[in-house]
This record gives C-alpha cells, structure tokens and sequence, in this order.
C-alpha cells in the first residue's frame, strides 16, 4: 500500500504539541468584526484543543 499524502488543508490549520495534541485556531475572526466585541476578538485570537473524538482522524490527515 502506498504512502499517503497529507492534506494540504490540515498542514495549514492544525499543529501537534509535544504531548501529542493537536491545536488550531479558532473561526469567525477574518471580517464582519465591527460587531463583534474587544473580548471575544481577543478570545478567537488563541489556540484551542483539539476533542478528543477528531484527534484520531486528524493525525492521519497531517
């Protein structure tokens, strides 16, 4: 079976850490944030988690 190749959707959006999580970024933060508050602009600037029920999934894809 050949190898296979990774998504080159999920190489831009999703990291591995060193304890084998994996973390992104989140959505809704490229426009339309006039309406959206100083806090939760701030909020959507960070990392999160991955669950742990899409980790398997998206391992294979990286």
């Amino acid at each position: 079976m050949p190898k296979l190749k990774t998504k080159s959707g999920s190489k831009k959006r999703f990291k591995k850490t060193a304890n084998g999580y994996i973390k992104k970024k989140y959505a809704f933060k490229n426009h339309l944030l006039t309406k959206k508050s100083k806090k939760r602009k701030r909020a959507l600037s960070k990392f999160s988690l991955l669950k742990k029920s899409n980790i398997k999934n998206i391992k294979k894809q990286i």
